[in-house]
């Protein structure tokens, strides 16, 4: 048993509200349960009661046992002088305020309902790949239908809180903030991290700087990729690692380690030596990068703008010193879809929300509408329960869901574990 199933029942009401009264035998009437605090401090906030006959307004504290009121030290914080009722499902100590006065309990353990706890019980301890699985089927669609449109919101708004951050950290260049951005979708998920780290080691500013220089940008990224430091055999690299040190100097740059990439287990198109030199090209032959993404008017212009092949050094190599069989190396199409996906459409709805404009929050969503549903273990996974992905924007909820729900066992949060929960048995 977990306290956030105390939270769940007393927000929900799912348990007996007959004859109310606190282990010392006072009759209580809820007049207002209060407001879920899901910050630092009590658990309900601005609740009202009717104690013994006294109406009290303060807020509503939680703990499977009520001595856990001491293990987390709340005597001591000033923040809890106004709980007016600690909610419980076992009484075995006696909880003061700072001032010695007793505050109220109520132990709800004979008074939740034997339905709801047993279903908690059940999603919480099987063994399933999600909590539900073996009853997923069972909720209706449109529960499922309207809790996938509300976290697929949840995933972008999540997305423009650290848009905005680094908007703030850049002091509110959203040229800056989508070069950052759409770099870390260059590396996937094997190297985002890795391109995340590229990006913030060197400022945007630098590099604008250069951007009519292809050589000078490549030697900039390669260089604080941490990729130009050993001795190379072709001319290019050679040159590369020239201005680099140059630029360098000029600018006192310090490289992230070339152990931050991976080039395991991956095909020589996702190298990121390859993701690189693209990423290098893109910057290059697009001026004006966050107006261009704004002003277009269709996903037809946007993926104009990632059309880029490589037909210099790159065309016969996947890295330094080791020639290949030529190739354009360009970006694919499924690639441009993910950028698109994982980039664009955050960067577009962030603006709308800095800005206050549904008409960018739209066409973001509208984007994801637009796009192919992605491919992979998580939608193939969802697929196997016959939840279809046929667009981004549902294949995006499913992996929201899973990762940040079902992998976590939020399923109090989450509708579809609210749906489960109801008193009827769900075996």
């Amino acid at each position: 048993m977990k306290e956030d199933f105390l939270h769940f029942v007393w927000k929900t009401k799912r348990f007996d509200l007959t004859d109310l009264r606190t282990t010392d035998g006072e009759a209580i009437e809820i007049i207002n349960f209060g407001m879920h605090n899901h910050h630092a401090g009590p658990d309900f906030l601005n609740g009202r009661l009717r104690i013994g006959g006294t109406e009290w307004a303060g807020n509503i504290e939680m703990h499977l046992q009520s001595s856990q009121w001491y293990t987390h030290r709340h005597e001591e914080d000033r923040a809890y002088d106004n709980v007016i009722l600690h909610v419980v499902f076992e009484e075995d100590a006696r909880v003061t305020r700072r001032n010695g006065e007793k505050i109220p309990c109520l132990d709800l353990s004979k008074r939740v309902h034997t339905g709801v706890k047993g279903n908690y019980l059940e999603l919480l301890y099987n063994e399933y790949k999600i909590p539900c699985l073996e009853q997923f089927k069972k909720v209706p669609e449109h529960v499922t239908s309207m809790w996938l449109d509300r976290v697929l919101i949840e995933r972008l708004e999540a997305k423009t809180e650290l848009i905005l951050q680094d908007l703030t950290r850049n002091e509110q260049d959203w040229n800056a903030v989508c070069y950052k951005f759409i770099g870390r979708c260059f590396g996937l998920s094997v190297n985002a991290d890795a391109f995340e780290m590229l990006c913030h080691s060197m400022d945007w500013k630098i590099l604008s700087k250069h951007k009519d220089q292809l050589l000078q940008i490549e030697a900039l990224l390669f260089g604080q990729a941490g990729m130009l430091d050993k001795d190379f055999t072709d001319a290019y690299p050679q040159k590369l690692k020239r201005e680099f040190k140059f630029l360098c100097n000029k600018y006192s740059l310090n490289p992230i380690p070339q152990t931050a990439w991976k080039f395991m287990r991956m095909r020589p198109a996702n190298f990121p030596s390859i993701r690189i030199a693209q990423f290098a090209f893109f910057i290059f032959k697009t001026e004006f990068l966050f107006s261009k993404l704004l002003a277009a008017q269709n996903v037809k212009e946007l993926k104009a703008m990632f059309a880029l092949s490589l037909n210099n050094y790159w065309k016969t190599h996947f890295v330094f010193d080791k020639e290949s069989q030529a190739s354009a190396k360009s970006l694919g199409a499924n690639m441009i879809d993910l950028i698109l996906v994982n980039g664009v459409v955050p960067l577009l709805f962030a603006y709308g929300i800095s800005i206050g404009s549904e008409e960018y929050k739209e066409k973001a969503l509208g984007l994801l509408e637009s796009l192919r549903a992605e491919n992979n273990h998580i939608t193939r996974f969802w697929k196997g329960l016959d939840l279809v992905s046929k667009s981004a924007a549902e294949s995006q909820s499913l992996i929201h869901l899973k990762k940040h729900y079902c992998d976590k066992r939020r399923c109090l949060e989450c509708a579809v574990g609210n749906y489960l929960l109801k008193d009827k048995k769900v075996g």
